[in-house]
């Protein structure tokens, strides 16, 4: 479904950030999850026995693809936010009113209202936002480490800003964190598509990501430290477990979502396979091969970041063209990086009509909203057009966008 819809309608799909499109091991593997595997756990016919073996199986997948240790820290739910909300529940029983939360402005919302929440039901005193520059989309870390104090209980950012594709320096802010004596917890939902995910490089206490935006079903995960599976108490029924990540999922677990998300990682490790001449690094082979993948989508990104910036021969770049407005980094910082998410205005078009445009006269599926962000506020718009590319787009893709804006721009003149 690379080239066409589901109508038959010849498009390029760049509206990834939104949810990119399904890997078709996910997909069989799901289907054959939903079918064969559809008893409850816990008995001892072969319904049963495998649907408790695709969790397990799919909890493991996550581990690997998270650098996690154990498949013991990985939690499964709904979605992103209800996962947060669930965390910060729980971290807010441990509180006394008087702590402070840190995160950014460039958030989604869904890493924003669960710790609101704390300050509205007088758990926590404060969020505090850390400001980003307005022209590079980057954040300051000496003003954001001047925001953390001694009463700071958790530090949460983004791992990539899903409007601006902005990287948060995580590492760095992991340290400021813990040197605090903070929590670190990292919403990596729009990153994990675009470059190595790992939770110990990044010292994440807890890190939660979105199947839908990874090439699977929707759903979501949450890393959290085995140390705070234990420790936190989250809300729960009284029979559910006691211990482990089940103590914090809620009902019954969804195989086939488990089955899909194991199919996207093996479909990672098949594309990182070693060859004779790059042999795979000592530890899990398949953790070995999804880290070998990642970077190579990273790289393989930030070719096609450069060319969208700064034009491919025949066409302006965004930085160029007439009348465009872009939001975020104007380069692929070297070290830190970006992720190839694009949002801009057009001078003479509204987004929703120009969305239209896009998709019907030059096949481009591009989104036009606010996607949830805080970002749109802080530059006074409502909304704005964004292109987020993934590694299954080509050059080919970037320069018909670029050809689709020099066209219409020069309209406008």
């Amino acid at each position: 479904m690379l080239a066409k819809d589901a109508t038959g309608h010849a498009r390029v799909f760049l509206d990834n950030g939104a949810g990119t499109l399904v890997n078709r091991r996910a997909a069989d593997r799901e289907a054959r999850a939903r079918i064969a595997w559809s008893a409850n756990t816990g008995n001892p016919f072969p319904e049963s026995k495998g649907a408790e073996a695709t969790i397990v199986e799919g909890r493991q997948a996550v581990a690997d693809f998270l650098h996690a240790g154990t498949s013991q820290a990985i939690i499964s739910g709904e979605s992103a936010t209800s996962l947060l909300f669930h965390l910060s529940y729980a971290i807010g029983r441990t509180l006394t009113g008087n702590e402070k939360i840190v995160t950014t402005a460039y958030e989604h919302h869904a890493n924003v209202g669960p710790w609101a929440e704390l300050v509205k039901t007088r758990r926590a005193r404060e969020v505090r936002y850390a400001d980003f520059n307005l022209d590079t989309g980057y954040l300051d870390l000496q003003l954001f480490s001047d925001l953390v104090d001694q009463h700071t209980k958790v530090v949460t950012v983004t791992a990539a800003s899903n409007f601006l594709g902005t990287h948060s320096d995580l590492e760095e802010l992991g340290t400021i964190a813990h040197d605090a004596g903070a929590l670190f917890v990292v919403d990596a939902v729009h990153d994990v598509c675009h470059r190595p995910t790992d939770v110990q490089d990044i010292g994440a206490d807890a890190l939660v990501f979105s199947g839908y935006k990874l090439f699977s079903r929707h759903g979501s995960f949450l890393y959290l430290r085995p140390e705070l599976i234990e420790s936190l108490t989250p809300y729960k029924v009284d029979p559910a477990p006691n211990h482990g990540p089940e103590r914090w999922e809620w009902g019954t677990r969804d195989q086939a979502m488990l089955a899909a998300i194991a199919g996207v990682v093996d479909y990672l490790s098949w594309l990182g396979a070693p060859t004779a001449k790059t042999p795979a690094k000592p530890g899990s082979p398949r953790l070995a091969r999804v880290r070998k993948a990642m970077e190579a989508v990273e790289a393989y990104e930030a070719g096609i970041s450069r060319l969208l910036l700064e034009g491919d021969g025949k066409w302006l770049g965004l930085l160029d063209i007439p009348g465009l407005t872009l939001y975020g980094p104007k380069e692929v910082p070297k070290g830190i990086g970006r992720d190839p998410t694009f949002s801009f205005k057009l001078a003479g078009y509204e987004d929703q009509p120009l969305s239209r445009i896009l998709y019907e006269r030059y096949g481009l599926a591009v989104g036009a909203e606010d996607y949830f962000s805080c970002v749109p506020a802080i530059y006074g718009i409502e909304t704005a057009m964004r292109a987020t590319f993934v590694h299954y787009n080509t050059k080919a893709d970037a320069s018909t966008l670029l050809r689709a804006l020099n066209e219409l721009a020069a309209k406008k003149r």
